[in-house]
């Protein structure tokens, strides 16, 4: 069973700076556990088949209008029917004057009452936005999480493979650190991964014989970054004479995180590598490649082999 996450509406009034007109209790012990939000048009009707009770409810000028249309049985009747369902919260949009018999009848049925002076699609946009990004399923795993070139790079690898001394010099070369040791990933859509730092251990960097550093104090704010999401994994490994490796690139790689394929490389570490460059190299490689260039593919038609056709794999870069 997937694990459910929540977010307080304490945090939710605070990220969206909006005005609290009635509380039943706390705001922070008031759990709101799901991304959807709902406009109660077609609920104020008496359709209430399918209502999520969870689900925060926006109103603007057309659910306002409407109530104020009807005669006060219908209102009366229609606030029953829909706040007797006790959803999460409701929130007034525009900075519209809010009738005094929707603040009773919130207060009536205990249904938190909220407002904001933001217009109703830009303010649902950016609810919706915050909750995906607050309540979605998420892993943490070992690694170090970078941001190359606008690209999102998590390196993993055995401890000592020298991911963090990777990242030390791609922080010198002017790029970010995100997480370093444990990468708490998010995952934002079917599509998107987000990774960040736990926030006990953000922007501090392990290094064998050094010990612990903060990457923020010693190198700038311009070196640190809080979320960044995940483009592409490289994975560190010793080098193994007995394995053919790929030199050619043309084989697509991936790894499976949440159920989101996400492009995937091995290198093999030797000494005198530059690892900075080669992940440099990789995430400009990589940017290439979602442009619609592949080199590989390149070089096999200028070669005559163009219906040499690539396979894709999926690997596993977290063997426990």
């Amino acid at each position: 069973m997937s694990q459910t996450y929540s977010v307080s509406l304490e945090k939710i009034i605070e990220n969206h700076k909006l005005e609290v007109v009635y509380l039943p209790k706390p705001a922070d012990e008031i759990p709101i556990t799901t991304a959807e939000v709902n406009r109660p048009g077609i609920v104020l009707t008496g359709y209430i088949d399918y209502f999520d009770s969870l689900r925060i409810q926006i109103l603007g000028w057309t659910e306002l209008g409407f109530m104020r249309n009807m005669s006060k049985e219908e209102r009366e009747r229609a606030l029953g029917y829909w706040l007797g369902l006790k959803p999460a919260a409701a929130v007034v949009t525009r900075g519209l004057t809010i009738p005094d018999y929707f603040v009773d009848a919130c207060k009536k049925y205990e249904v938190p009452l909220l407002k904001t002076d933001e217009e109703t699609s830009p303010f649902l946009a950016a609810l919706i936005a915050y909750l995906n990004r607050e309540l979605a399923p998420r892993i943490t795993r070992h690694g170090v999480l970078v941001e190359v070139y606008g690209e999102g790079v998590l390196i993993t690898g055995d401890s000592g493979a020298g991911k963090s001394e990777a990242a030390i010099e791609l922080i010198k070369r002017g790029h970010r650190l995100i997480a370093d040791d444990a990468v708490e990933i998010r995952k934002i859509s079917d599509k998107t991964l987000r990774g960040n730092s736990p926030t006990n251990i953000r922007h501090f960097i392990e290094l064998r014989g050094i010990g612990i550093i903060d990457a923020r104090r010693l190198f700038g704010m311009g070196a640190v970054k809080p979320s960044e999401k995940i483009d592409m994994v490289i994975q560190l490994e010793a080098w193994d004479s007995t394995k053919a490796y790929d030199r050619l690139g043309l084989d697509n790689e991936y790894v499976n995180i949440l159920g989101v394929r996400v492009p995937a490389i091995s290198v093999p570490i030797t000494p005198g590598r530059n690892l900075a460059v080669i992940v440099e190299t990789a995430a400009m490689n990589n940017r290439q490649k979602k442009m619609g260039y592949n080199a590989a593919k390149d070089l096999m038609a200028s070669l005559g082999m163009e219906d040499v056709q690539p396979e894709d794999k999926e690997v596993d870069i977290w063997k426990n």
